[in-house]
């Protein structure tokens, strides 16, 4: 028996090392394929080669091949990617946009208490040049580029002033040097009530001291008399697993599991607990997420439903449930590799793991009953995996028209937001403020090029060109015709029919340029149809 028991252990001693001979053999052969490629190509190929763009086209490809997460990041893309992860750089801390490719740039929103706006940089500004260099013949991220830098050190700008103020006159040119400083983008974006009971709180991203943030901003609005707390989640694309720990374990017990990290390699199980004491096992939460809800944000979603600790409101969230790692490469590169999934209390993995069947945003499709699982929260009650987070209770939001979007894709509603800042020294405070010029947009919008067809309209146009692939748009003449007559509507009828719809875009575009980024938030939840609608439901049964 015991020779019998050290054959079967040398045989599957013999199965390994194959197997691990085999990867190796593989990976050597592909390698020197490659190389071999390469050489030829370089000895024989027709035209010059450009070694360093097909290397760079075929790891891209080798990557997306895996999944849409593993990337390859050369050291001259390592500022973006850090800003990235951190959601910090180097620069003025303004927001610039080039409406015309052969005209100036334009400060289109300077950030509160930037080196911008204390240097007296302001909405609608013309920078003619960046440090002796004519913006003409710049791109907005060339000129952004050139704006940006190491902290401490100084950019001079040739500005033409918009309007009168800060002691210049419009139509002024001027030198104006900045001083660059390190510009920490708040993930953070908001933190106030809503009204007597409801503190609410924008999170953006999962950045580094968040989970600090949100403590801080629960013991701000206690004192204001909250009673219940809203987080909304909703666009967060994610960013750090530790700070998605951290925000769970202010409202669970200490020692909770918050997440379990799985991958490939035996032994590879990571288990997230909450570390540090809660601020509040009681307070009722409500989290707003939808399908931008992805990665951290369906962590700190998903641990929350799992131990009904809250209740989830919205759309199904993203479905990403994979967890990036950075890794050195030569050449000071970096890989951001996928090494693992994750999984919430309950046992759930939100990643669909089928990459080609997803909507439009790249958020998970459809999912058959059949193709998910089961699970149980701490209370008894049934969630599923398969692909994102499930609210307990789905609250869609409101859909725009497509002349909406098409307004503000086109920048016209930027446009006028500048040309009101140039007639307007000032407006009233945030919440007094009403837009009440449409007329005057009207006028505005009308002369400028944009799709301002309906959904049915571009609908119509679409089939009329499948109707003439297939010959039959002179057979459907009349039907043709009487249809379209019907859905025409011109650009300043339209435009009257959609105002309400379009006021609160000019008015978060108009306010944000008197009073920074906050106000126009405020705006936002002043319109807000699914936030007041989620604050309407009932907290989960238990």
């Amino acid at each position: 028996m015991k020779r019998i028991v050290l054959i079967l252990a040398a045989a599957a001693a013999i199965c390994v090392s194959a197997s691990a001979q085999s990867k190796s053999f593989t990976l050597g052969k592909w390698v020197e394929v490659q190389n071999a490629i390469l050489k030829e190509l370089n000895r024989s190929y027709v035209d010059s080669l450009e070694v360093g763009r097909i290397e760079r086209a075929a790891v891209n490809a080798m990557l997306e091949a895996l999944d849409p997460y593993t990337v390859y990041v050369p050291e001259e893309e390592q500022e973006d990617f850090q800003m990235m992860l951190s959601n910090t750089y180097g620069g003025i801390g303004a927001i610039i946009y080039k409406p015309d490719p052969d005209g100036n740039v334009i400060i289109n929103e300077p950030y509160a208490n930037s080196p911008a706006a204390k240097a007296g940089l302001r909405c609608g500004d013309e920078i003619e040049s960046v440090d002796g260099v004519s913006t003409h013949g710049l791109t907005s991220q060339e000129s952004s580029d050139r704006m940006r830098g190491k902290p401490g050190t100084t950019v001079l700008f040739r500005v033409k002033k918009l309007r009168d103020g800060d002691g210049w006159k419009a139509g002024d040119v001027i030198d104006l040097p900045v001083v660059r400083e390190r510009i920490v983008l708040p993930s953070l974006s908001y933190v106030g009530m809503l009204n007597e009971k409801d503190g609410y709180v924008l999170l953006d991203k999962f950045t580094d001291g968040v989970g600090q943030g949100i403590r801080d901003a629960y013991h701000t609005l206690r004192a204001q008399g909250m009673q219940r707390l809203v987080l909304d989640l909703r666009g967060n694309g994610g960013g750090l697993m530790n700070e998605a720990v951290n925000i769970v374990s202010l409202f669970v017990p200490k020692g909770s599991v918050v997440v379990t990290a799985k991958g490939r390699e035996a032994g590879s199980e990571a288990v997230y607990k909450t570390k540090n004491d809660p601020v509040d096992l009681e307070i009722p939460l409500l989290v707003l997420v939808d399908s931008g809800s992805a990665s951290a944000s369906e962590i700190v979603s998903g641990a929350l439903q799992d131990y009904d600790r809250a209740t989830i409101v919205g759309t199904r969230t993203f479905g990403k449930g994979l967890v990036q790692s950075i890794r050195p490469l030569p050449y000071n590169g970096q890989l951001k590799l996928t090494t693992a999934k994750y999984y919430t209390p309950s046992g759930r993995c939100v990643q669909a793991i089928d990459y080609s069947h997803r909507n439009e945003d790249g958020s998970v499709g459809h999912i058959a009953d059949s193709l998910t699982h089961s699970f149980t929260t701490a209370h008894g009650r049934t969630v599923k995996d398969g692909g994102g987070i499930t609210p307990d209770f789905e609250v869609k939001a409101h859909r725009y028209s497509r002349l909406t979007y098409s307004l503000v894709y086109s920048g016209i509603l930027e446009q006028y937001a500048l040309e009101f800042v140039r007639r307007h020294a000032e407006i009233p405070a945030v919440d007094d403020f009403h837009f009440t010029e449409y007329e005057d947009f009207i006028a505005f919008a009308k002369d400028k090029e944009f799709d301002y067809r309906s959904s049915a309209r571009a609908l119509f146009d679409e089939m009329k060109k499948s109707l003439a692939e297939d010959g039959l748009t002179e057979a459907m003449g009349g039907e043709l015709d009487a249809l379209q007559k019907s859905l025409e509507m011109d650009k300043e009828t339209f435009l009257r029919l959609k105002k309400d719809e379009i006021i609160p875009f000019i008015e978060e575009e108009i306010v944000v340029r008197y009073y920074f980024q906050e106000a126009g938030i405020k705006v936002r939840i002043r319109y807000d149809e699914q936030l007041r609608r989620a604050l309407e439901q009932p907290a989960i049964s238990i």
